[in-house]
């Protein structure tokens, strides 16, 4: 996927400016977060589970070789094959050389953002092989030539309405005069649609929540079955994932699953849970001839041992984004690349740079509501100080930043210059905005006052009330 991330403030201003994309945003809102709260107020053990499904991940980042390893001999044990691939041209190659050899001339896909990364359906189409999305939000932005603006609610920037034409555009054998008005008339006719695509598909290619160690499975979930669907019916079924995906045990999953659809829909768990573990066997009535699992590495082991190695706890459930004020505002397609969201914010600049991904870390308002609701409690804010910190070191933010920046060092590590600066700011402020309590505009501060009005300072300084109450004994 080309990345625009650079492009962020562009993007972001488009967005703010879209009034059906602000419309479509108001499902954020009125429903993964209230979903959350209810499930999670439901599980009393819930904060147990965290720092359980915490510790889970940082034992086996600790040991991702011995895990990786014995994932693959027991994939290898059961009759399947896992490649190991560095870079996303090394898991497209791999992918493509396994359609080909089965001459496949289409592949049904389950939603992976993995294959999102690397790319995988534009190079498919390019090389003869047309790749199918299953997952009904996949397949409308599918339709409509667009990337996902969500990990687990591709198409959530896109409203009914929208659906509705493309849906009568994409699927002119179909009566002009349907009705397509309600969820189930999209459901009802994406089904009938990809049913077919499904028994003529070669290969099966699906990404994966999880893969665990102890006996080389691979874990999906679904609310919509596709996934069972596309792993089942194809000659092959290919998975693939990142590395860190890895869990040592089946008890290990099953703990993380009780965490993870709770986060993400805010449901207890998720309609479809299936588990892969090799190819079809004598005995069983159906399941793929071949398996394969395709591993991808693109910069991850690479994290291992720096800040930012706890942003490899994640488990892709969106809590994230979807407690984020900023991506409530603007969506995902303006962080311009796979993962939006805090979670994209550290991760983007982990895997393309933070040359090309420097504006990320700085869409925050460091509330720390995706911290608190994380259920890996991944340190979320404290990885997007350091991306800011990398930026402004190697020098990427905008010259007047740095001098602001560099102004405000200066009086910051110099308290009672600090003190009086603020001190005779403040009044003079107070004095010129006494008249109408705000401004509309202000030297220097461009970026506020254009979009909303700043308040006139009232009263004493923020460490003058500090020290009155210190000096009266009283709690600050």
């Amino acid at each position: 996927m080309q990345s625009t991330s650079r492009n962020f403030k562009d993007n972001a201003h488009k967005a703010l400016n879209d009034a059906t994309l602000q419309r479509a945003l108001l499902n954020v809102k009125s429903g993964f977060q209230e979903n959350r709260a209810r499930t999670v107020a439901g599980l009393p053990e819930f904060e147990q589970l965290r720092d359980a499904g915490r510790d889970i991940k940082n034992h086996v980042l600790a040991n991702l070789d011995f895990y990786l390893e014995r994932f693959e001999e027991n994939v290898t044990a059961n009759g399947g094959h896992v490649h190991w691939c560095r870079t996303p041209a090394e898991a497209r190659e791999t992918i493509l050389e396994i359609c080909k050899r089965r001459e496949a001339k289409t592949v049904t896909k389950g939603k992976s953002m993995v294959a999102e990364e690397i790319g995988l359906n534009d190079y498919l189409e390019k090389n003869g092989v047309e790749p199918i999305e299953t997952d009904l939000g996949e397949y409308i932005i599918q339709l409509r030539h667009e990337p996902p603006s969500h990990i687990i609610a591709p198409a959530i920037h896109v409203t009914r309405e929208q659906i509705a034409e493309d849906f009568r555009r994409e699927h002119k054998d179909l009566d002009p005069n349907r009705r397509l008005e309600i969820p189930q008339d999209f459901t009802d006719e994406a089904r009938a649609k990809l049913r077919e695509r499904y028994f003529a598909a070669d290969v099966g290619i699906t990404g994966a929540n999880f893969l665990i160690a102890e006996t080389g499975s691979t874990v999906i979930v679904t609310n919509e079955g596709n996934g069972d669907m596309t792993q089942l019916l194809g000659k092959a079924h290919v998975v693939i994932a990142s590395l860190e995906k890895i869990v040592p045990t089946l008890e290990d999953a099953s703990t993380i699953l009780r965490l993870l659809a709770r986060s993400a829909t805010g449901q207890e768990m998720s309609v479809y849970t299936s588990f892969s573990t090799g190819p079809r066997r004598s005995e069983d009535m159906d399941g793929p001839e071949e398996f394969h699992v395709v591993l991808l590495d693109n910069g991850r082991s690479a994290m291992l041992g720096t800040e930012f190695q706890d942003m490899l706890r994640c488990i892709r459930c969106a809590a994230c984004m979807n407690h984020c004020p900023v991506y409530a505002a603007v969506g995902g397609h303006a962080y311009g690349w796979v993962y939006p969201g805090p979670m994209g914010s550290v991760l983007t600049p982990s895997l393309i740079g933070v040359e090309e991904a420097g504006h990320l870390p700085n869409a925050s308002t460091f509330c720390g509501r995706c911290e608190s609701v994380c259920p890996m409690c991944i340190p979320l804010p404290k990885m997007m100080r350091h991306y800011r910190q990398r930026e402004f070191e190697k020098g990427l933010s905008p010259q007047k930043a740095r001098a602001g920046l560099s102004l405000w060092s200066y009086f910051a590590t110099r308290p009672k210059l600090y003190r009086l600066a603020t001190r005779l700011a403040s009044g003079l402020l107070g004095k010129l905005g006494k008249v109408n309590g705000r401004f509309t505009s202000l030297p220097l501060a461009g970026g506020w006052t254009s979009v909303r009005d700043m308040p006139a300072p009232e009263g004493k300084t923020f460490h003058d009330l500090y020290r009155e109450r210190q000096a009266k004994g009283g709690r600050a």
